[in-house]
């Protein structure tokens, strides 16, 4: 059937159409000038329609690839500015922590105690202010049963646990907590006890002593680690104990534990 095709007639035009068409274009010996002529400037509008329709075509995808690259640099600026954010903030904080460090610094007793300065990282998730967490721990020379103060000689718990890195403070508000205490105005002693970490209570006070509210309680310095004259609180309420033996007394902290940032851990 091939056979038959290149003896037909239409082969043949073909034929010399592609022949006529490679003289015009080779133009052997300028021959074909005039054809040539006749042919550019019939197809010319043509060419200038398809040149132009290039041209268009190119353009849009310069401005599409444009579009790409824009959005590629705004992802990366938006990605940099979020990490020049987080970086201000964490500086801003860092800041802070430090105005904060140099003020607790300047008014712990570091003359009359051997402190370490620590900061909190963590404190009792349920809200009870029963403990704490330190960043500092047996490698800084903290050991179990040290006390635990804030600025001004506050007395604020204990290290219930020392690890390497951390340790975690029980803080006096802590119903397993007791300290024993002595009211400084009036020399009465007894021992300060947690209430559930909602308060403190100043407990096993003999009825013939003196206390009122508004005096101070400071630690006494028998039977523990604990130096005596850490100030814990003052007396909000006078009361009698359950079996009418002793006398009892709300303490008011001196600070919001909650809100503890820098701790200094007594060696």
């Amino acid at each position: 059937m091939s056979k038959n095709f290149f003896s037909t007639k239409l082969f043949k035009v073909i034929l010399v159409i592609a022949v006529f068409g490679l003289l015009i274009f080779s133009n052997p010996y300028n021959l074909f000038n005039p054809v040539r002529s006749i042919f550019f400037g019939v197809t010319y509008p043509f060419q200038k329609s398809f040149y132009f329709l290039s041209y268009k075509i190119n353009r849009f995808n310069d401005f599409v690839s444009s579009i790409g690259e824009l959005k590629r640099d705004n992802e990366k600026l938006t990605r940099e500015n979020q990490k020049l954010s987080a970086e201000n903030a964490m500086l801003r904080d860092m800041k802070k922590e430090n105005a904060v460090l140099r003020e607790q610094l300047d008014l712990a007793p570091r003359e009359e105690l051997e402190l370490r300065s620590a900061l909190v990282t963590s404190q009792d998730a349920h809200g009870f202010g029963n403990w704490l967490t330190i960043n500092k721990g047996t490698r800084d020379g903290i050991e179990k049963g040290m006390p635990v103060i804030v600025s001004d000689g506050i007395l604020i718990g204990r290290i219930e646990e020392a690890h390497s890195g951390r340790s975690k403070v029980i803080l006096i508000t802590n119903p397993q907590s007791s300290v024993n205490a002595v009211v400084s105005d009036t020399d009465a002693k007894g021992i300060i006890r947690g209430e559930f970490g909602l308060g403190l209570i100043l407990d096993m006070v003999l009825q013939t002593d003196i206390i009122q509210e508004g005096n101070e309680v400071v630690t006494s310095g028998i039977g523990e680690n604990t130096p005596r004259g850490l100030l814990v609180g003052k007396i909000q309420e006078v009361r009698s104990s359950e079996d009418r033996l002793f006398q009892q007394a709300v303490i008011t902290p001196l600070v919001k534990f909650s809100k503890l940032r820098v701790v200094f851990v007594v060696k």
